[in-house]
């Protein structure tokens, strides 16, 4: 069986990319349970394995899918009055191994046997001794993106005499589901008109020991498994059930039968269907040899899909661990368990990316070196640095030097120092940045944003590292004919 590899899309900054990390969880049990091999990642997809992909609405290279075999779970409410996701991504699901929660998505992508996830309940959420739902301090929790419905009816549910408890800032995981397990109950209302069921979030609450009281719309079609485990109300019945239902003894008897009547609920036949789909819809095939053309110096949070990704730890969960500031020797050849079998080569490389690298490398010349050797003429290095008159500059213990503005010279002016000779680099982009990353002028700058291009020397260049150089720039042998 073709191993399974739960890859979770988080662009920089995201925080909201955490939100996936409860239907991933719930995916790699439910293989898990079925005897699949199952490994969870952010941005890292592995050449390997079958990638289920979270997140791509939020922007996916479809031309990776030449090289990974991946399937997408949607999580997004599709359709009329649903999210509104861009043609691309409705593309890619046309065109691809598509996952689902809800069957009322499957036409807007018009593949109506996409096999359909339930997310239901998570044993491994349980705890041994859980707070009595009476005596737990939140009385109701809310989490979620407001909109002017659901401030309305959380408006309704105040008036009601009841005190709705919301987070100050995003909060996902285990550190949200903390304060879940100290609810009476959490309150689930629709986002979007077109008023699907929130499954993943119902069920997660649920699962977490705790009463989940949700809206139900006219179009609303939950799974069979949350007919009796959930309080339904609407916007007409909302100040009613408030007001003589929530906190009542009844009301945390029925909650108690919901707790336990939803622990019932296995959809592993469902799950086991997808796997087979799976292993059927993405078989293994024969990829060629990876010559990437772009590179990217760092790998841990800065980790980008679609580069090759570098790094000298192996913590930092690199495509391939390569430090760029030994010796080299070109082309070399590679195993990697994210990007397979790959290849550097003298001239190979478009573009390099090393943001707050340089800083740490002890021996920057020989790294300096290696890139130059591994750009194509014209290709160009973006590097981000510290400045070292700023606060960000020495603040890491593991800095080995401080930047300025005339950190470049060396690679630019006085190449023939480092041994070039028939290449160097152009300094064709300087920028002052301050400590929010954006441009500024120099008494503010905290970092240094300077681009560099792979050039021919001129003869003149060369001519003077002929005169500099203790070996005249390498002349030819001229051998004697015999």
């Amino acid at each position: 069986m073709t191993p399974l590899h739960l890859c979770i899309l988080q662009s920089a900054g995201d925080i909201h990319a955490l939100g996936f990390l409860d239907q991933a969880r719930y995916l790699r049990y439910q293989f898990r349970r079925l005897g699949a091999e199952v490994s969870l990642a952010k941005n890292r997809l592995r050449q390997d394995a079958i990638n289920i992909v979270f997140g791509a609405h939020l922007g996916f290279d479809a031309e990776l899918c030449r090289r990974y075999r991946c399937a997408f779970l949607n999580l997004e409410q599709l359709g009329e009055g649903g999210a509104a996701v861009s043609a691309d991504y409705i593309e890619l699901l046309r065109q691809s191994c598509v996952l689902d929660y809800d069957a009322d998505n499957r036409a807007a992508y018009g593949q109506d046997q996409a096999p359909l996830l339930p997310l239901l309940y998570s044993p491994y959420l349980a705890v041994a001794e859980a707070v009595p739902l009476e005596q737990r301090p939140i009385d109701l929790l809310f989490f979620g993106v407001l909109n002017e419905r659901r401030s309305r009816m959380l408006a309704q549910i105040e008036a009601a005499g009841v005190n709705v408890a919301q987070f100050d800032a995003p909060l996902y995981g285990p550190e949200r589901d903390d304060y879940i397990r100290l609810s009476k109950a959490v309150f689930n209302a629709h986002f979007y008109a077109s008023s699907r069921f929130e499954q993943t979030r119902v069920a997660h609450c649920l699962s977490l020991g705790t009463p989940v009281i949700a809206e139900r719309g006219p179009e609303t079609r939950p799974h069979a498994a949350f007919e009796d485990a959930v309080h339904w109300v609407n916007e007409e019945t909302l100040a009613e059930f408030f007001t003589q239902d929530f906190g009542s003894a009844e009301f945390f008897k029925r909650s108690r039968d919901h707790l336990q009547r939803f622990k019932s609920a296995d959809p592993q036949a469902s799950y086991a269907q997808a796997l087979q789909h799976l292993q059927k819809a993405l078989p293994g095939r024969n990829v060629e040899v990876w010559q990437p053309t772009w590179l990217n110096l760092g790998s841990g949070k800065d980790y980008k899909t679609g580069w090759l990704n570098l790094d000298i730890l192996e913590s930092a969960q690199p495509d391939l661990v390569l430090d760029l500031a030994r010796p080299l020797e070109l082309p070399l050849r590679a195993r990697s368990p994210l990007a397979g079998e790959l290849q550097l080569a003298a001239g190979q490389i478009e573009l390099i990316y090393a943001n707050n690298v340089l800083e740490h490398v002890p021996d920057l010349p020989a790294l300096m070196g290696n890139l130059l050797k591994l750009l194509c003429l014209g290709g160009e290095i973006e590097i981000e640095v510290p400045y070292e008159r700023a606060s960000s500059a020495w603040q890491d213990p593991t800095h080995v030097r401080a930047m300025n503005e005339n950190s470049w010279r060396y690679y630019c002016d006085w190449f023939w120092y480092l041994g070039w000779f028939e290449h160097r680099f152009d300094l064709i982009e300087f920028t002052w940045l301050d400590d929010n990353i954006q441009a500024c002028e120099q008494p503010s700058a905290a970092f240094m944003r300077v681009v560099l291009r792979k050039v021919e020397t001129t003869p003149h260049e060369r001519n003077k590292v002929r005169m500099l150089r203790a070996d005249f720039g390498g002349l030819p042998d001229d051998p004697v004919d015999s």
